[in-house]
């Protein structure tokens, strides 16, 4: 077996690389990579140099890929570390660079070790902590892993660490009054108030797949997304330029919501859609309005996975207020390994009161499920 390591995805070609990411995560895909590496969004530049391994058997077919970026910050990953990093500033060490197999700035799971043969993805971790050691790098971090890809990182000696997410179950529903009529008469109540001060303030949506958004749509929806960033003080991690390209080439996988009043855009969501999931990621809106953010960024993803036969929708990271409107807490994972012992130890012995934490947590919110007993999982 020969390892690369690659300083662009684009040195891998896109049969040899789809053929092990599949079609399941469009986010794996080379399409999606190449488009985040051509327009700057992740290189060098922006903190996310590709490292990007490939594995070759003695004929040079790639038989395993991993996704690698050497970084020099910790944004855009939203699995936090930064508590991490400042122990190590205050014992006088560097933090970064640092080793993150991820897809940059998307919080969702899927596999990690793209491989043919299951043996292979440990040979894949050797190389990544090889890599580690002859950059010099402090650490190296699986982000968002498959759950069976757990017991091999657990082999090859990294510390998983365990958080949650608010995922979207459709239970085949007729229609979202079937889906309402799951939840309790109170919860029933608030859902549809939600979507009635939408429909009050003269609100409508429209939406549009990749293969039909132009030029003049994704103006409108980039706006819309760079002025709720703005407001809190940043940029989008992805540009426009990157938004035009994956659209171009994973058409069928690009959804757009648009909310419009008096027919002008005033709100959109950008979500990756599959034949079994959709993935909520970009949100953005000119100014507030009642309830918007609620029926463009969930409600509309509901409508849309009943009415498309979606089986499961991932709306992002964090937000409690999503366990009222239908979500309900899944566990996500990720895997850490430390060069220096003493400080790999003290993550060990905190990642696993965290994870009683985090269990501690999804506990409590399911408590506040809608659903009537029988219809929360």
């Amino acid at each position: 077996m020969r390892v690369d390591i690659a300083e662009s995805i684009g040195e891998f070609s896109a049969q040899d690389w789809n053929r092990l990411a599949g079609k399941r995560y469009p986010f794996l895909r080379h399409e999606f990579l190449n488009a985040a590496e051509s327009s700057g969004c992740a290189g060098p530049e922006s903190g996310w140099q590709p490292r990007h391994l490939g594995l070759r058997d003695e004929h040079g077919k790639l038989v395993g890929a991993m996704p690698l970026y050497q970084k020099s910050h910790s944004w855009g990953e939203f699995v936090f570390d930064w508590s991490w990093a400042q122990a190590y500033e205050r014992a006088g060490l560097n933090y970064y660079p640092k080793l993150v197999s991820a897809i940059p700035f998307t919080p969702a799971t899927s596999r990690r070790m793209l491989t043919e043969q299951p043996d292979h993805a440990a040979e894949l971790l050797d190389a990544m902590l090889g890599l580690a050691g002859s950059t010099g790098s402090s650490s190296a971090h699986i982000l968002f892993p498959e759950e069976d890809e757990l017991p091999t990182l657990e082999n090859a000696g990294l510390k998983l660490r365990k958080d949650c997410q608010f995922h979207w179950h459709n239970r085949n529903y007729r229609d979202f009054d079937d889906f309402l009529a799951t939840f309790s008469s109170a919860k029933r109540k608030k859902a549809r108030r939600d979507r009635r001060h939408v429909t009050e303030q003269g609100i409508t949506f429209r939406r549009v797949k990749g293969s039909e958004a132009d030029l003049a749509v994704w103006k409108d929806a980039y706006e819309l997304i760079s002025m709720t960033f703005l407001r809190r003080g940043s940029m989008p991690y992805f540009s426009f330029d990157f938004f035009v390209e994956v659209s171009a080439r994973l058409p069928d996988n690009i959804l757009i919501v648009l909310a419009e009043k008096d027919r002008m855009p005033i709100a959109a969501a950008v979500f990756y859609d599959t034949m079994d999931t959709l993935y909520g990621r970009y949100w953005g809106a000119d100014t507030a309005y009642n309830a918007l953010h609620f029926e463009t960024c969930y409600y509309q993803g509901i409508d849309y996975c009943i009415e498309n036969n979606r089986q499961r929708f991932e709306p992002g990271t964090q937000g409690e207020h999503k366990i009222s409107r239908g979500f309900i807490p899944v566990t996500t994972w990720s895997a850490h390994w430390l060069a220096r012992p003493e400080f790999f130890s003290a993550v060990a012995q905190y990642l696993r009161a965290e994870g009683r934490h985090v269990d501690q947590y999804i506990d409590a919110v399911t408590d506040h499920s809608p659903y009537k007993d029988g219809h929360s999982r």
